[in-house]
């Protein structure tokens, strides 16, 4: 069960959604903003293209929000780091795993994370330092860091960003700074070593979010199609 008045249910153009049509996503009045630890549901961002942020409002995502907008996260031995904050941030015990996996691994290749770019050489043991933009933050764009941005840019813009003679252009325009029209979270799973989130995509728009998971209506093995009444009604921490 999702809670949307939290942060205020969304209001967009339904059949441009459908369509798969980038639409316009406004928010009504919420309870509060999103806070670290918050179990999240959202429209995958990816749904069809890697290279390409879209929403499809029949996919869903539920991860946690490890990082805020305007937070600076890294991952060190797969242990989430976000600067200035001191509680622990998603599910320790499987960090905790992660930060025992041989070191070989990583070395051979396996792991790798996003951006997949050979100036960031990240995997989910040791990841950025990633700054999250917030609405109106401006950051400097250049041929090095532009890659972490790109798709967010893109789809703000709804147009292309690309190097060119070292230069970063967006829509044929040089530019050597952007400012943000969206806030953006680090989303994810609890299951570390195993989870297609923030690691792997990017980051996440905060338009994307339906809602904070609440409770668990109904469950099933989806090995075994049984019913897993030990989940009925539980609340999710």
């Amino acid at each position: 069960m999702v809670c949307k008045p939290i942060w205020g249910a969304r209001i967009f153009n339904v059949h441009k959604a459908l369509n798969m049509e980038q639409t316009e996503i406004y928010r009504t009045f919420g309870l509060r903003n999103v806070e670290h630890n918050d179990i999240l549901v959202f429209n995958n961002p990816y749904p069809n293209n890697a290279a390409k942020m879209e929403m499809h409002i029949l996919k869903y995502y539920v991860k946690r929000c490890i990082g805020l907008p305007g937070d600076t996260l890294s991952i060190l031995m797969g242990k989430y780091k976000v600067n200035g904050i001191q509680i622990d941030l998603g599910n320790i015990k499987s960090q905790e795993r992660v930060a025992r996996i041989n070191d070989n691994c990583f070395r051979e290749g396996s792991y790798k994370c996003f951006p997949y770019s050979p100036y960031y050489d990240w995997n989910i043991k040791f990841f950025g330092p990633l700054y999250i933009p917030s609405k109106n933050s401006e950051i400097l764009i250049n041929e090095d860091n532009y890659i972490l941005y790109k798709n967010l840019i893109e789809w703000e813009r709804r147009t292309t960003v690309k190097v060119v003679d070292s230069k970063v252009l967006l829509n044929d325009s040089i530019i050597q700074k952007y400012k943000f029209m969206k806030d953006y979270c680090f989303v994810a799973g609890d299951n570390v070593e195993n989870s297609e989130d923030s690691r792997f995509w990017g980051l996440l728009p905060v338009d994307y979010i339906v809602g904070k998971v609440g409770i668990i209506l109904f469950s099933k093995n989806k090995f075994t199609n049984e019913i897993r009444w030990n989940r009925f009604l539980k609340k999710i921490e």
